[in-house]
Protein backbone atom coordinates (compact mmCIF):
# COMPACT_ATOMS: atom_id res chain seq x y z
CA UNK A 1 0.00 0.00 0.00
CA UNK A 2 1.31 3.34 -0.64
CA UNK A 3 2.57 5.32 2.00
CA UNK A 4 1.08 8.43 4.04
CA UNK A 5 2.78 11.26 5.31
CA UNK A 6 1.90 13.45 7.63
CA UNK A 7 3.72 16.97 9.28
CA UNK A 8 2.91 19.54 12.13
CA UNK A 9 4.95 21.50 14.38
CA UNK A 10 4.25 20.98 18.01
CA UNK A 11 4.69 23.36 21.04
CA UNK A 12 5.90 22.31 24.65
CA UNK A 13 6.31 24.91 27.69
CA UNK A 14 9.45 24.69 29.21
CA UNK A 15 9.67 24.67 33.00
CA UNK A 16 10.91 28.54 33.77
CA UNK A 17 13.39 29.30 31.00
CA UNK A 18 16.41 28.19 29.07
CA UNK A 19 19.32 30.07 28.31
CA UNK A 20 22.38 29.65 26.88
CA UNK A 21 24.86 32.28 25.81
CA UNK A 22 23.04 33.05 22.57
CA UNK A 23 19.84 33.95 24.33
CA UNK A 24 16.60 32.43 26.23
CA UNK A 25 13.66 30.55 25.49
CA UNK A 26 10.56 29.04 27.25
CA UNK A 27 8.59 27.28 25.01
CA UNK A 28 10.03 23.98 23.01
CA UNK A 29 8.95 24.04 19.13
CA UNK A 30 9.82 21.03 17.66
CA UNK A 31 8.37 19.05 13.85
CA UNK A 32 6.41 15.75 14.32
CA UNK A 33 6.60 13.55 10.80
CA UNK A 34 4.06 10.59 10.67
CA UNK A 35 4.50 7.90 7.68
CA UNK A 36 1.90 5.08 7.25
CA UNK A 37 1.33 2.58 5.07
CA UNK A 38 -2.24 1.61 6.26
CA UNK A 39 -1.25 -1.12 9.14
CA UNK A 40 1.17 1.08 10.88
CA UNK A 41 2.60 4.19 11.46
CA UNK A 42 6.17 5.49 12.55
CA UNK A 43 6.80 8.69 14.05
CA UNK A 44 9.64 10.88 14.44
CA UNK A 45 10.29 14.75 15.97
CA UNK A 46 12.96 17.32 15.41
CA UNK A 47 13.91 20.36 16.53
CA UNK A 48 15.08 23.24 14.23
CA UNK A 49 17.59 25.11 15.31
CA UNK A 50 18.41 28.99 14.25
CA UNK A 51 22.03 28.68 14.82
CA UNK A 52 22.27 25.86 11.52
CA UNK A 53 19.60 28.62 9.80
CA UNK A 54 16.48 26.36 10.52
CA UNK A 55 13.08 27.39 11.23
CA UNK A 56 9.61 25.27 12.04
CA UNK A 57 8.56 26.68 8.75
CA UNK A 58 11.68 25.67 6.77
CA UNK A 59 12.10 22.68 8.07
CA UNK A 60 8.36 21.26 7.00
CA UNK A 61 8.97 22.76 3.90
CA UNK A 62 12.50 20.93 2.99
CA UNK A 63 10.47 17.72 4.11
CA UNK A 64 7.53 18.55 1.86
CA UNK A 65 10.02 18.51 -1.04
CA UNK A 66 10.67 14.47 -0.49
CA UNK A 67 6.90 13.88 0.11
CA UNK A 68 7.03 11.99 -3.35
CA UNK A 69 9.74 10.07 -2.61
CA UNK A 70 8.66 9.23 0.82
CA UNK A 71 4.83 7.99 -0.22
CA UNK A 72 6.31 6.09 -2.92
CA UNK A 73 8.99 3.80 -0.36
CA UNK A 74 12.21 5.42 -0.02
CA UNK A 75 14.07 3.57 2.78
CA UNK A 76 16.82 5.08 5.43
CA UNK A 77 20.00 4.62 3.19
CA UNK A 78 18.44 6.65 0.05
CA UNK A 79 17.02 8.71 2.69
CA UNK A 80 20.55 9.71 3.67
CA UNK A 81 21.50 10.60 -0.05
CA UNK A 82 18.61 12.34 -0.69
CA UNK A 83 18.58 14.83 1.96
CA UNK A 84 21.40 16.93 3.83
CA UNK A 85 22.33 16.66 7.59
CA UNK A 86 20.05 18.53 9.57
CA UNK A 87 16.49 18.63 11.36
CA UNK A 88 14.08 17.51 8.64
CA UNK A 89 16.06 14.44 7.89
CA UNK A 90 16.22 13.16 11.66
CA UNK A 91 12.18 13.64 11.40
CA UNK A 92 11.91 11.79 8.62
CA UNK A 93 14.42 8.89 9.34
CA UNK A 94 13.23 8.35 12.84
CA UNK A 95 9.55 7.69 11.33
CA UNK A 96 11.24 5.08 8.94
CA UNK A 97 13.19 3.63 12.03
CA UNK A 98 9.60 3.34 14.17
CA UNK A 99 7.70 2.07 11.26
CA UNK A 100 10.02 -0.34 10.15
CA UNK A 101 10.01 -1.34 13.83
CA UNK A 102 6.32 -1.74 13.75
CA UNK A 103 5.87 -3.75 10.52
CA UNK A 104 8.61 -5.98 11.18
CA UNK A 105 7.40 -7.32 14.79
CA UNK A 106 11.10 -6.62 15.85
CA UNK A 107 12.72 -3.57 17.94
CA UNK A 108 14.65 -0.82 16.28
CA UNK A 109 17.62 -1.57 18.23
CA UNK A 110 17.57 -5.42 16.88
CA UNK A 111 17.31 -3.61 13.46
CA UNK A 112 20.32 -1.79 14.13
CA UNK A 113 22.39 -4.30 15.09
CA UNK A 114 22.33 -3.08 18.97
CA UNK A 115 22.12 -5.38 21.81
CA UNK A 116 19.49 -4.58 24.15
CA UNK A 117 19.60 -1.07 25.68
CA UNK A 118 20.26 -0.72 29.07
CA UNK A 119 19.38 2.84 31.16
CA UNK A 120 21.96 5.52 31.11
CA UNK A 121 22.87 8.23 33.49
CA UNK A 122 22.25 11.59 32.11
CA UNK A 123 23.69 15.05 32.74
CA UNK A 124 20.93 17.75 33.86
CA UNK A 125 21.61 20.82 32.17
CA UNK A 126 21.72 24.04 34.52
CA UNK A 127 21.29 27.52 32.35
CA UNK A 128 23.29 30.18 32.22
CA UNK A 129 22.89 33.42 34.70
CA UNK A 130 24.31 35.20 36.86
CA UNK A 131 27.17 32.63 39.32
CA UNK A 132 24.25 33.18 42.49
CA UNK A 133 21.17 32.21 40.30
CA UNK A 134 22.97 29.58 38.80
CA UNK A 135 24.80 27.99 42.32
CA UNK A 136 21.07 27.86 43.93
CA UNK A 137 19.70 26.35 40.66
CA UNK A 138 22.73 23.88 41.03
CA UNK A 139 22.14 23.05 44.60
CA UNK A 140 18.82 21.46 44.14
CA UNK A 141 20.19 19.02 41.43
CA UNK A 142 23.49 18.19 43.48
CA UNK A 143 22.59 15.40 44.06
CA UNK A 144 22.73 13.66 40.64
CA UNK A 145 25.59 12.18 39.08
CA UNK A 146 26.32 14.29 36.42
CA UNK A 147 25.56 17.89 35.88
CA UNK A 148 25.59 19.94 32.39
CA UNK A 149 26.13 23.85 33.12
CA UNK A 150 25.81 26.45 30.71
CA UNK A 151 28.22 29.13 30.35
CA UNK A 152 30.18 31.74 27.45
CA UNK A 153 30.59 34.79 28.80
CA UNK A 154 33.88 36.59 28.64
CA UNK A 155 34.38 35.61 32.49
CA UNK A 156 32.93 32.51 33.56
CA UNK A 157 35.58 31.89 36.65
CA UNK A 158 33.26 33.11 39.22
CA UNK A 159 30.01 30.72 37.65
CA UNK A 160 32.69 27.56 37.20
CA UNK A 161 33.35 28.30 40.71
CA UNK A 162 30.13 28.85 42.48
CA UNK A 163 28.33 25.49 40.54
CA UNK A 164 30.95 23.44 41.99
CA UNK A 165 31.04 24.90 45.27
CA UNK A 166 26.89 23.89 44.98
CA UNK A 167 27.51 20.44 43.92
CA UNK A 168 31.00 19.25 44.82
CA UNK A 169 30.18 15.87 44.22
CA UNK A 170 28.73 15.63 40.99
CA UNK A 171 30.45 15.15 37.77
CA UNK A 172 30.49 18.55 35.48
CA UNK A 173 30.19 19.43 31.48
CA UNK A 174 30.60 22.63 31.26
CA UNK A 175 28.99 23.94 27.55
CA UNK A 176 30.32 26.97 26.19
CA UNK A 177 28.01 27.41 23.24
CA UNK A 178 31.15 29.28 21.32
CA UNK A 179 31.29 31.81 23.94
CA UNK A 180 34.85 32.10 24.66
CA UNK A 181 37.48 33.41 22.51
CA UNK A 182 41.43 32.99 21.62
CA UNK A 183 42.01 36.05 24.42
CA UNK A 184 40.35 34.00 27.47
CA UNK A 185 40.59 30.33 26.34
CA UNK A 186 43.65 29.25 27.95
CA UNK A 187 42.11 31.55 31.76
CA UNK A 188 38.85 29.67 31.36
CA UNK A 189 40.81 26.10 30.93
CA UNK A 190 43.14 26.83 33.87
CA UNK A 191 39.47 27.59 36.06
CA UNK A 192 38.00 24.39 35.34
CA UNK A 193 40.74 22.14 35.66
CA UNK A 194 41.27 23.91 39.06
CA UNK A 195 37.20 23.20 39.45
CA UNK A 196 37.77 19.76 38.55
CA UNK A 197 35.50 19.79 35.45
CA UNK A 198 35.19 16.35 33.22
CA UNK A 199 34.33 17.54 29.88
CA UNK A 200 34.31 21.15 27.77
CA UNK A 201 31.79 21.50 25.36
CA UNK A 202 32.45 23.92 22.30
CA UNK A 203 34.79 26.82 24.01
CA UNK A 204 35.33 29.03 20.54
CA UNK A 205 33.28 29.52 17.73
CA UNK A 206 32.83 27.35 15.08
CA UNK A 207 35.88 27.76 12.40
CA UNK A 208 37.69 28.76 14.54
CA UNK A 209 38.42 24.93 15.95
CA UNK A 210 42.68 25.29 14.70
CA UNK A 211 43.41 27.69 17.75
CA UNK A 212 43.07 24.62 19.83
CA UNK A 213 45.98 23.17 18.55
CA UNK A 214 47.80 25.54 19.75
CA UNK A 215 46.95 25.91 23.83
CA UNK A 216 47.28 23.24 26.60
CA UNK A 217 44.22 21.42 27.38
CA UNK A 218 44.22 20.55 30.56
CA UNK A 219 40.43 19.44 30.73
CA UNK A 220 38.81 16.92 27.56
CA UNK A 221 37.38 19.55 25.20
CA UNK A 222 34.24 18.47 22.78
CA UNK A 223 33.07 19.59 19.59
CA UNK A 224 29.32 20.66 19.01
CA UNK A 225 28.92 23.27 16.84
CA UNK A 226 31.67 22.38 14.29
CA UNK A 227 30.54 18.86 13.93
CA UNK A 228 27.56 17.26 12.47
CA UNK A 229 28.14 14.87 10.06
CA UNK A 230 30.50 11.98 9.31
CA UNK A 231 32.99 13.55 7.13
CA UNK A 232 33.38 16.90 9.61
CA UNK A 233 35.16 14.17 11.68
CA UNK A 234 38.80 13.40 10.36
CA UNK A 235 39.48 17.84 10.37
CA UNK A 236 38.90 17.50 14.14
CA UNK A 237 40.78 14.91 15.18
CA UNK A 238 43.84 16.02 17.16
CA UNK A 239 41.78 19.37 17.98
CA UNK A 240 39.44 17.78 20.55
CA UNK A 241 39.15 15.03 22.31
CA UNK A 242 35.32 14.29 22.26
CA UNK A 243 32.23 15.16 19.84
CA UNK A 244 28.52 15.79 20.40
CA UNK A 245 26.68 13.87 18.44
CA UNK A 246 22.98 15.16 18.03
CA UNK A 247 20.21 13.04 16.12
CA UNK A 248 19.18 17.14 14.87
CA UNK A 249 22.86 17.75 13.57
CA UNK A 250 23.69 14.34 11.61
CA UNK A 251 19.81 14.10 10.17
CA UNK A 252 18.76 11.11 11.71
CA UNK A 253 20.10 7.66 13.61
CA UNK A 254 21.39 6.43 10.42
CA UNK A 255 23.81 8.85 9.92
CA UNK A 256 24.65 9.17 13.74
CA UNK A 257 25.45 5.67 13.86
CA UNK A 258 27.78 5.66 11.44
CA UNK A 259 29.27 8.79 12.33
CA UNK A 260 30.16 7.18 16.34
CA UNK A 261 31.39 4.27 14.77
CA UNK A 262 33.62 6.49 13.01
CA UNK A 263 34.40 8.49 15.54
CA UNK A 264 35.72 5.77 17.95
CA UNK A 265 38.01 4.72 15.04
CA UNK A 266 39.41 8.03 15.53
CA UNK A 267 40.22 7.85 18.80
CA UNK A 268 37.23 10.41 19.74
CA UNK A 269 35.25 10.36 23.33
CA UNK A 270 31.89 10.06 22.48
CA UNK A 271 29.10 12.36 23.40
CA UNK A 272 25.49 11.75 22.66
CA UNK A 273 23.27 15.50 23.37
CA UNK A 274 20.13 16.71 22.06
CA UNK A 275 17.94 20.01 21.54
CA UNK A 276 15.02 20.65 23.70
CA UNK A 277 12.43 18.27 23.03
CA UNK A 278 10.36 15.89 23.83
CA UNK A 279 10.88 12.02 24.95
CA UNK A 280 9.78 11.04 21.10
CA UNK A 281 13.22 12.47 19.59
CA UNK A 282 15.16 11.69 22.86
CA UNK A 283 14.12 7.67 22.35
CA UNK A 284 16.02 7.08 19.27
CA UNK A 285 19.31 8.70 21.11
CA UNK A 286 18.98 6.39 23.83
CA UNK A 287 19.96 3.59 21.27
CA UNK A 288 22.72 5.69 20.03
CA UNK A 289 24.03 6.40 23.29
CA UNK A 290 24.24 3.01 24.66
CA UNK A 291 27.96 2.95 25.48
CA UNK A 292 28.89 6.42 25.54
CA UNK A 293 31.18 8.35 27.53
CA UNK A 294 29.04 11.00 28.00
CA UNK A 295 25.17 11.58 27.79
CA UNK A 296 22.75 14.15 27.89
CA UNK A 297 19.50 13.45 26.75
CA UNK A 298 17.60 15.51 29.78
CA UNK A 299 15.42 17.12 27.00
CA UNK A 300 11.91 15.92 28.78
CA UNK A 301 13.18 16.89 32.17
CA UNK A 302 13.73 20.66 30.89
CA UNK A 303 9.58 20.75 30.08
CA UNK A 304 6.35 21.90 31.59
CA UNK A 305 4.71 18.73 29.52
CA UNK A 306 6.16 15.51 28.13
CA UNK A 307 4.27 13.58 25.55
CA UNK A 308 2.24 10.36 26.88
CA UNK A 309 3.46 8.56 27.01
CA UNK A 310 7.26 9.79 27.42
CA UNK A 311 10.66 8.25 28.29
CA UNK A 312 11.05 7.18 31.98
CA UNK A 313 13.35 8.96 34.37
CA UNK A 314 14.60 7.96 37.65
CA UNK A 315 16.95 10.04 39.64
CA UNK A 316 20.08 10.53 37.22
CA UNK A 317 18.75 7.37 35.12
CA UNK A 318 17.14 7.47 31.12
CA UNK A 319 15.55 4.09 30.35
CA UNK A 320 14.87 2.79 27.07
CA UNK A 321 11.56 3.70 24.94
CA UNK A 322 8.88 1.27 25.46
CA UNK A 323 7.43 0.46 21.90
CA UNK A 324 4.51 2.61 22.94
CA UNK A 325 6.21 5.43 22.20
CA UNK A 326 8.92 4.57 19.19
CA UNK A 327 11.06 2.12 18.07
Amino acid sequence: MTRQMKTVAEHFPIAGSFTISRGSKTTASVVTCQISDGAFSGMGECVPYGRYGETIDSVLAEIETIRPQIEAGIDREKLRQTMKAGAARNAVDCALWDLDAKKSGSRAFALAGLAEPAPLTTAYTISLGEPEAMAAHTAQYAHRALLKIKVGTPDDASRIRAVRAAAPNSAIILDANEGWSEANLTYHFDVCAESGVALIEQPLPGGQDALLASVHRPVPVCADESVHKTEDLPNLAGLYDAVNIKLDKTGGLTEALSMRDAARTLNLKIMVGCMVGTSLGMAPAVLLAQGADFVDLDGPLLLARDREPGLRYADSLVFPPLPALWG
